[in-house]
């Protein structure tokens, strides 16, 4: 039976790594240890508990109802006792911590960007290694220490996970700057629908997104000429075409040279939050970091693109 007074650290850490992994030879690289080693810990967990714990399966071992019970409790003990031995005080100028962010890649230039420059002005050795974000494994990757900060929409909600709103966003559309239909007069309804679009679609239907359904409740249509993958090289097919987009407001900056409308329909925006998981929440250089990214965010300074007629 288990007994505080024996029960080694260690071991709850080998236990919370045999949750994630179902596999003693990962839990044990997870773990920088050998495989024989993690096993003499699986040894220690079942007698300490008097239960198997873990069992044999085709691909590693699966938990017991015991295991599948202590689990939280002892990913709790883990994420306190690491709170605990984080030091009272943080130095941004000296701190050597790394980060790991998942964002896509409008993110990447609306977020990231900006929250960079805060960082290495005032902590220069920080490391940052951005990800491309993977929905369906973002909160396996929280939960893994795998990411400490995500940056998504609420309609991605992670359980579990705290959040902070950053900002909402709105759509504009961009054309470049001598774009020979869009010399004189407003946008219209009309010229939008009668000029060839680029779209961006990271994955369903390639040729239509939010705009077109705002468009077919209106009982119009448009013409999407070219559909790309990414965010980021949408400004330069504008600068290089006669094709106009709709496109984020904040991936649209002064230096583009595009010009920039207000759409002449009501197309929906979004709303951007930055997510991480409780075994981070009270980090003191993850949570200055955070205060960093929501600061950057606050108070960018971005003046608005050439407007339109």
């Amino acid at each position: 039976m288990a007994d505080i007074r024996t029960l080694d650290l260690n071991l709850l850490k080998a236990f919370d790594a045999l949750m994630d992994e179902r596999s003693v030879t990962r839990a044990a690289a997870r773990l920088a240890l050998t495989q024989p080693a993690v096993s003499g810990m699986l040894t220690r967990l079942r007698e300490a508990f008097n239960d198997p714990l873990f069992v044999r399966s085709a691909r590693g071992v699966v938990p017991t109802a015991r295991a599948e019970s202590l689990a939280p409790a002892v990913r709790q003990v883990l994420v306190e006792v690491a709170a605990m031995l984080q030091p009272l005080s943080f130095d941004p100028a000296t701190a050597t911590l790394t980060l790991s962010v998942a964002a896509t890649d409008y993110a990447l230039r609306a977020v990231v960007l900006p929250w960079l420059g805060a960082l290495q002005a005032q902590a220069p050795l920080v490391r940052v290694a951005v990800r491309p974000i993977d929905e369906g494994r973002i909160a396996a990757q929280l939960e893994r220490g795998e990411v400490d900060l995500a940056l998504t929409t609420p309609q991605a909600a992670l359980p579990d996970s705290h959040a902070r709103h950053l900002f909402e966003e709105r759509y504009v559309v961009v054309a470049r700057r001598d774009h020979p239909a869009l010399a004189d007069g407003p946008m219209t309804l009309d010229t939008f629908c009668a000029l060839d679009h680029a779209l961006v679609s990271y994955g369903g239907a390639p040729f239509e997104g939010i705009t077109d359904r705002s468009l077919a409740e209106q009982g119009r249509q448009r013409r999407v000429a070219v559909s790309v993958g990414s965010f980021l090289m949408l400004p330069e097919l504008i600068r290089r075409t006669d094709l106009i987009a709709v496109a984020p407001a904040r991936l649209i900056t002064p230096e583009s040279g595009l010009l920039t409308w207000a759409p002449p329909l009501a197309i929906p925006g979004f709303t951007k939050l930055a997510v991480w998981h409780e075994r981070n929440h009270r980090d003191a250089g993850q949570r200055w970091a955070r205060e960093v990214l929501f600061e950057a965010c606050r108070d960018q300074a971005r003046t608005e693109p050439l407007t339109g007629s």
